[in-house]
């Protein structure tokens, strides 16, 4: 049987057409959109080396939601109590106070990483638990929260959600936020729901951390337990190289003055790692690698 030559080439332009195609599905649309939802303030200095270079490198979009109004940070304020004046490790004073003043700390720290729009959804920040239940049953208006995350995701037509990964040691506040987080993109469209990365610093080449999910929480899984993608804070840029990302980092944490204790995590950290959750269409993974690539100094 003899083929054409324009059968060849109809044919050949199909399949190039084809892989195109998929080429550009494992893109995001630039510039890319990214939601972080954290539970309290300065959360977000653990996303800040991401943050920057996708603001700044890639010309995106990065928006916060704060799901606390962060009056329960008045227990280590005692070195801003002369810089705010006023007594904030009295419980009363902070908790009428605080929420304007971290409110302010957060955006000053994020007009440096360059963090566009702040939603605000100001629930009890109540005590420290590493229990997720009390959040999601009493203290918050969970529905409230899940269902103006969705509304915001819906809007903001991010391509990337953001959020702490949920350790079994980690603040209740931190995992409820994920897992609301997560609820809230369950009620979208298969279409419209975005990627949800679960951050945590690391090491470079931080694969030894495995995380498998939240006990009790399906919504939290992850079944590989490795990230998915790293940013690496250690690249040098700059002149003779003298500069990297921790720098960013440091910058972001120092803002956060009525935490003092948030100063000892300056210098930690060397890499971000992201996992990817299984409620995640696995399709996206490689647009996820793309973006992350991306980040890498000097690429676009």
């Amino acid at each position: 049987m003899r083929i054409s030559f324009w059968s060849c080439f109809i044919f050949s332009f199909a399949v190039s057409t084809v892989e195109l195609l998929a080429m550009g599905q494992e893109r995001f649309a630039d510039p890319v959109q990214v939601l972080i939802v954290t539970a309290h303030p300065d959360d977000d200095a653990a996303f800040s080396g991401v943050v920057y270079q996708v603001t700044h490198q890639l010309g995106g979009v990065v928006d916060l939601a704060l799901v606390t109004d962060g009056s329960g940070g008045f227990r280590y304020s005692t070195l801003a109590e002369e810089i705010y004046g006023l007594d904030l490790t009295n419980e009363t004073v902070a908790r009428h106070h605080l929420p304007r003043i971290r409110k302010q700390e957060l955006m000053a720290g994020g007009s440096i990483v360059g963090i566009r729009n702040y939603f605000f959804l100001d629930q009890l920040d109540d005590a420290f638990s590493t229990d997720p239940q009390p959040a999601l049953t009493t203290i918050w208006d969970a529905v409230f929260v899940r269902e103006r995350l969705a509304e915001l995701m819906r809007k903001g037509s991010y391509d990337l959600i953001v959020v702490a990964l949920p350790f079994a040691q980690m603040h209740g506040h931190h995992k409820a936020a994920t897992i609301l987080a997560l609820e809230a993109v369950n009620l979208l469209q298969h279409g419209e729901r975005p990627v949800v990365l679960g951050g945590f610093l690391c090491a470079v080449g931080g694969r030894s951390i495995q995380f498998d999910g939240l006990d009790g929480y399906a919504i939290t899984a992850v079944g590989s337990g490795e990230p998915l993608v790293e940013f690496d804070r250690t690249q040098k840029f700059g002149f003779n190289n003298r500069l990297d990302f921790r720098i960013i980092a440091n910058w972001v944490i120092a803002e956060h003055k009525s935490q003092g204790a948030m100063q000892l995590n300056m210098n930690r950290g060397a890499a971000e790692c992201y996992w990817s959750f299984d409620v995640n269409d696995l399709s996206q993974e490689a647009a996820v690698r793309d973006l992350f690539g991306r980040l890498t100094v000097g690429e676009r």
